[in-house]
Parts: C-alpha cells; structure tokens; sequence
C-alpha cells in the first residue's frame, strides 16, 4: 500500500508546466518552503506558465488553514515576485 500511496505523492509533485521562469521559481521556492516548513506546513510547485502564473498546492498546515490566503498573497507570492522577475500571480490549486 505505501508504494500505491509513494507513487501518488510523486504524480502530485510533478510540474504540469515548466514555462521559462521554472528553474527560478524552483530554486526560489527553497527559501519561500522554509517558512512553510516552521510551521508544519508544505508548498508544492505544480507549474509555471509561459506567463509568469505560478501554481502551487499547499499541504500539512498549510492547507485548511484560515490564514492561508494572506499568506499566499502577502507572503509567497511578493516573496517569489521579488526573487523572481516575471513571475505574475499565485495561482493556488
């Protein structure tokens, strides 16, 4: 059953589009998953389209939480935009 659950997981994780901003967005994401992180929470890099969308899904604390959605644009997405010209939006899924 782990395997089944481990192969879901990773069919999770997999980008769905890897526009021309994917490497930055991914490394930047490093930084911006440690805050995630501290709180027992998880942000999964799904995609990021050829227009600067980036898509995420949050995971543990994270999702659920009340305060999710301000830290989504207050918090991830002016993060990423600083670290990452071109990114545009957050798009959460």
């Amino acid at each position: 059953m782990s395997v089944i659950r481990n192969l879901f997981r990773r069919s999770e994780v997999e980008p769905t589009e890897m526009g021309p901003l994917f490497a930055q967005v991914k490394s930047a994401m490093e930084n911006v998953q440690a805050y995630a992180r501290s709180h027992g929470g998880e942000i999964r890099l799904l995609g990021v389209t050829d227009d600067g969308d980036v898509k995420i899904k949050l995971s543990g604390a994270c999702h659920g939480c009340p305060m999710s959605a301000l830290t989504l644009k207050h918090g991830i997405e002016l993060q990423l935009k600083e670290l990452v010209p071109g990114v545009r939006k957050i798009v959460q899924l």
